[in-house]
């Protein structure tokens, strides 16, 4: 084959391997795509379901909010006088939350605080405490007037309570 003949011969080979996907090409491509996103749509919005499904009686909401409560008070005194922004206090009851009652921190800051937002019930508690903390004259005084204890007795109490729910 003289060599013209075969370069034109592999220029040919190459265009055809660069035209475009027909219309149907491209639908069918995006089938499979479409098919997951429904299903992953329906599965959130059946585990979304399930989840705002539960009903808690008023005692058991009130519980939640107080260990919310609890919860936010020790982690922002660790914060503020320990240093120790881990939030584990919070992490800790979201966990047993989870596996318990189905719900999250998030979700009772937004559905059972008076503020029903996540972010106005943070910044509350977050001035609560700093306003507590002031009037015991700063973290020196918080630990000398036996504070941290009563948060973590007071956190323990929640987290028992809510252990012993059924």
């Amino acid at each position: 084959m003289p060599r013209t003949q075969q370069h034109a011969s592999e220029t040919a080979r190459a265009i055809m391997w660069r035209t475009p996907p027909t219309r149907q090409q491209r639908s069918r491509a995006k089938r499979p795509h479409r098919l997951r996103r429904l299903t992953a749509f329906v599965l959130m919005s059946a585990l979304a379901s399930a989840a705002s499904a539960i009903d808690l009686d008023a005692q058991t909401e009130q519980l939640l909010v107080e260990a919310v409560e609890a919860a936010a008070d020790l982690d922002l005194y660790n914060a503020r006088c320990r240093g120790d922004v881990s939030g584990r206090a919070i992490d800790n009851l979201n966990k047993l939350m989870v596996g318990k009652l189905r719900t999250t921190v998030l979700s009772v800051q937004d559905d059972l605080f008076p503020e029903h937002s996540y972010r106005r019930a943070q910044q509350r508690l977050e001035a609560d405490f700093l306003a507590r903390l002031r009037e015991l004259n700063g973290c020196p005084g918080a630990k000398e007037s036996g504070l941290p204890q009563r948060l973590r007795d007071v956190y323990q109490d929640k987290l028992g309570a809510i252990r012993a729910l059924p």
